[in-house]
């Protein structure tokens, strides 16, 4: 199966199981997050919209050289998109349609555990697709470096991201007591990606620099953490706390 088709059965198979996911989640560990059925497709559909324009937004931002390359031809503003920018784009949009819809609970955490779910497996069809999906990082002389098929080794950041996203649905779901704040476990989870997606960009190529050496996409991460910056000393200090609790004597 070519590369490109690899990735687009596993990007069918994110979004089901991500869904499949969330249906569960919602019953289970997230039950407070929906006062109402209809408010899930009102969210639904926030999330769907800004995340679709913001992952869009985010490919223009971070490659304008090739998206907007032989404009006005269509073709390739719309090949490319960003993870990034679909999870800002839907932060967006759920809150604009809540406000719309008249929802005042926080929903987040209900979409912790399918945002990893599908994100991991997005991931895996990212690294099979290789060069052709632009998600490898830079060459490197490590043992785990993975040639993409140029000769190359490079690092396989694909794979740091589902062991990261792996990591952190861990330590959320382990001290989601620590973070009974309605809508924390989801700051949480969009704090530490963030992050790491901040850093990680550092051991990938550079398609366009902004500011000298950042790249559009880690504009995009320090415009995500700013809005959560009233946030991260609290969710800190609660995870810091109920650690620190975990580890004495009983």
């Amino acid at each position: 199966m070519p590369p490109v088709a690899l990735h687009t059965v596993f990007e069918m198979l994110a979004y089901a199981a991500g869904l499949r996911t969330f249906l569960w989640t919602r019953k289970r560990l997230a039950p407070a997050a929906f006062e109402r059925e209809d408010d899930v497709v009102s969210v639904g559909v926030g999330a769907i919209v800004g995340a679709a324009l913001g992952a869009k937004l985010a490919f223009w931002l971070d490659d304008p050289l090739r998206a907007f390359a032989d404009f006005p031809d269509l073709g390739h503003l719309l090949e490319g998109k960003s993870i990034i920018g679909a999870l800002l784009g839907g932060l967006v949009g759920v809150e604009l349609a809540k406000r719309i819809a008249g929802v005042r609970r926080s929903t987040g955490d209900a979409f912790v555990l399918p945002l990893t779910v599908g994100m991991c497996i997005g991931r895996i069809g990212c690294f099979l697709a290789g060069l052709d999906d632009h998600t490898y990082g830079n060459p490197t002389s490590l043992p785990w470096g993975v040639d993409f098929g140029d000769g190359v080794a490079r690092h396989p950041t694909q794979l740091y991201e589902i062991a990261f996203l792996l990591a952190q649905y861990g330590l959320i779901h382990r001290y989601r007591h620590a973070l009974g704040h309605p809508g924390d476990r989801f700051r949480a989870f969009m704090i530490g990606y963030l992050a790491f997606r901040l850093l990680v960009e550092f051991i990938k190529p550079l398609p366009y620099a902004y500011v000298g050496a950042l790249s559009g996409l880690q504009l995009l991460c320090l415009a995500g953490l700013c809005y959560y910056r009233r946030d991260i000393p609290r969710i800190a200090a609660s995870l810091r706390t109920r650690g620190r609790k975990a580890w004495e004597p009983r």
